[in-house]
């Protein structure tokens, strides 16, 4: 059985899955360094030797037609196979670390590790990323993403490292205002987050009186909303493990011993066949080291 692909460029491939990614022949044209006219003569040659149509040509772009959406997707499986092959066996990549990370872990908990890893690997560097979305991680250039959820995640592999638990925290001059003693003493007070995880700490707490919490603030990231309660503003919810250091310096107190957990907790994620990568192995054994000699995660390890 004659082989398919005998006789297809692979140039032709490459200018087609852009061109059906982008629905635009002068957008792939742009991404890939050539002229447009370039990019339809490839389109067209294709086309001939398929001997079928690929795209409907429209005013303002092109859509792929049925053959063109079976042919898309697997050359964009193909092509980003060999960027990934490639990037493993390219020296230079393995120069830079890129990591997109969530905002208050990479600057309460990550951050001040990472001059360890970067000492104990000297050739690599580190550029760090606070995105909160999951990106493509491969089309944004990332090797790896640490992100909290169930470790599901398509396309990708991952590693649980620490859990996720949060617990009312607050100024130790708060605490002695507000006179804590039981976990009911927090329905009057005033408190950082949103309704839903409030509610969900009083039941683990075993308060169920359905009175709605009396929120004074809510942030985007954690950080802000604990920097809050260390001003005085009210009681946060908290990770014990990334607000460690303010604990441990008697900045914030944890009155309650009680916490929740929104999802399973931190992974450490990377583009599916990426796992020999060396520059993502080291890393992953670094960060898994880190996080079982961490005192703070061994404990919240034993709570959740």
């Amino acid at each position: 059985m004659a082989d398919p692909l005998s006789g297809i460029p692979l140039a032709s491939i490459r200018v087609f899955e852009a061109a059906a990614r982008l629905r635009s022949f002068t957008r792939a044209a742009e991404e890939l360094g050539m002229t447009q006219a370039a990019v339809s003569w490839q389109i067209k040659a294709l086309e001939g030797r398929l001997g079928q149509s690929l795209f409907r040509r429209l005013p303002r772009e092109v859509q792929p037609t049925e053959a063109g959406e079976r042919l898309s997707s697997a050359a964009t499986e193909a092509v980003t196979l060999l960027r990934r092959a490639i990037s493993d066996l390219t020296e230079a990549d393995e120069q830079i670390l890129s990591i997109t990370t969530l905002a208050t872990l990479a600057s309460q908990w990550l951050a001040p590790h990472l001059g360890a890893f970067q000492l104990a690997n000297p050739g690599l560097a580190v550029r760090l990323d606070t995105n909160p979305a999951l990106l493509d991680l491969s089309r944004e250039g990332f090797d790896v993403g640490i992100r909290s959820g169930h470790g599901d995640w398509p396309g990708l592999e991952s590693q649980l490292f620490m859990p996720s638990i949060f617990t009312p925290l607050c100024s130790p001059a708060m605490a002695e205002r507000l006179n804590l003693r039981e976990p009911c003493d927090l329905l009057e007070a005033p408190r950082i987050g949103m309704e839903k995880e409030w509610a969900e700490w009083f039941a683990a707490a075993g308060l169920s009186d359905g009175r709605r919490p009396a929120i004074r603030l809510t942030a985007d990231y954690q950080v802000l909303e604990v920097a809050a309660a260390l001003g005085d503003q009210g009681v946060a919810l908290g990770s014990p493990i990334l607000f460690a250091r303010e604990i441990k310096a008697g900045l914030l107190v944890r009155p309650f011993p009680q916490t929740v957990s929104f999802h399973t907790g931190y992974y450490l994620v990377w583009p599916e066949g990426r796992r020999r990568s060396p520059k993502i192995r080291r890393f992953r054994e670094w960060l898994m080291s880190v996080a079982d000699a961490d005192p703070a995660v061994i404990e919240a390890r034993a709570e959740s």
